[in-house]
């Protein structure tokens, strides 16, 4: 399965209470130059929200997170994700994702996590809680031993339009989860502008690749 998201170098992450949302919030961010979005399964709405964007946003990637469980990451992929994320590392989820053919990209925070991560082939790992878990430092030090690995890092938890250019001028990083570009209550209030703007702001920063 190839790695969909390191073209874009930001995710946003969305939480969608109301699934008529889903569509204009995908519209807005593509308007702004980011057409992917992570859309969280913390709400009964997430997998309608998913399976609109597909049918009606062909051009935007959207993919399942917050998968908790063997079943979700079946579910997301029915509904149509694209990728799946996970807060943490389950091997029985990253398992049954990976043999229903989801790309998936599970949770690591420390040194253990990512050898059972490496362990389950995979390369391309959400840092979570990026801030609380070390942040810049604790990544410059995971770049050490395991850089010949070829695994990379998309940190989420703390991130956001301030301090994103740090993280993505890290060779280690892949992108960044962005959830402040679509913020929950921007989406509850249809603010779809806004939400468009803040995609053309934080794409000014993404730091040039030498």
């Amino acid at each position: 399965m190839s790695q969909p998201i390191h073209p874009h170098r930001i995710v946003p992450v969305a939480i969608i209470d109301d699934a008529t949302h889903a569509v204009p919030l995908a519209r807005a961010l593509s308007a702004g130059g980011l057409p992917l979005i992570e859309v969280t399964l913390r709400t009964p709405a997430a997998l309608d929200a998913i399976r609109s964007i597909r049918a009606e946003c062909p051009e935007v990637l959207v993919g399942a997170g917050t998968v908790l469980t063997a079943l979700q990451a079946r579910e997301a992929l029915a509904a149509g994700a694209m990728f799946g994320v996970s807060p943490g590392l389950n091997a029985d989820v990253v398992r049954a994702a990976r043999d229903a053919g989801l790309f998936f990209m599970p949770g690591v925070m420390t040194p253990s996590d990512v050898e059972a991560a490496l362990a389950l082939d995979c390369h391309l790992l959400k840092f979570f809680p990026a801030v609380p878990a070390g942040g810049l430092a604790m990544l410059h030090a995971l770049a050490g031993p395991y850089a010949h690995t070829g695994v990379q890092f998309v940190p989420l938890g703390g991130v956001n339009a301030e301090n994103m250019s740090d993280y993505l001028a890290l060779p280690s990083v892949a992108a960044i989860g962005g959830s402040w570009i679509c913020d929950r209550t921007l989406v509850r209030e249809q603010r779809w502008p806004e939400i468009t703007q803040l995609c053309l702001t934080a794409a000014e920063r993404i730091p040039s690749i030498s």
